[in-house]
């Protein structure tokens, strides 16, 4: 499949914010009631918790394992979000990387309330900084 661009004229369609990169990676806890073993409904909720924080989902793409684990990745106009759970262990673990302006908290406690995850934990990594 041939990349999507994103420039027109020479300019980025979405240009880094403020913000710079930014990693935003989030641990939790899946609890029984979470959806994360739907793909579909899984990519909704990843897909409507992007918008709240002010994210564009350009793409999509998965793998379900054997043993109900997913992996899933949202191509976002500002880059990407990544969810990798681990159903034997009741554990997921979200990485959203901001080359723009999006609000990586608000998409992580949407993701976290719409997922119904527990035990959540989110850490900020600036990114990008040796080349500044």
């Amino acid at each position: 499949m041939p990349a999507k661009s994103l420039s027109g004229g020479g300019r980025p369609l979405f240009p880094p914010g403020p913000a710079g990169m930014l990693l935003y990676a989030v641990d939790a806890v899946l609890t029984p009631g979470s959806p994360v073993s739907d793909i579909g409904q899984l990519t909704e909720l990843a897909s409507d918790a992007v918008a709240v924080g002010g994210g564009h989902v350009l793409d999509t793409s998965h793998v379900t394992f054997p043993n109900g684990a997913v992996t899933l990745v949202l191509i976002l106009a500002e880059s990407h979000l990544a969810i990798h759970t681990w159903p034997e262990d009741n554990l997921i673990a979200i990485d959203l990387f901001s080359c723009g302006a999006i609000d990586g908290p608000r998409v992580a406690a949407e993701l976290a309330r719409l997922l119904r995850l527990d035990d959540v934990r989110m850490q900020r990594i600036d990114r990008g900084t040796a080349a500044r």
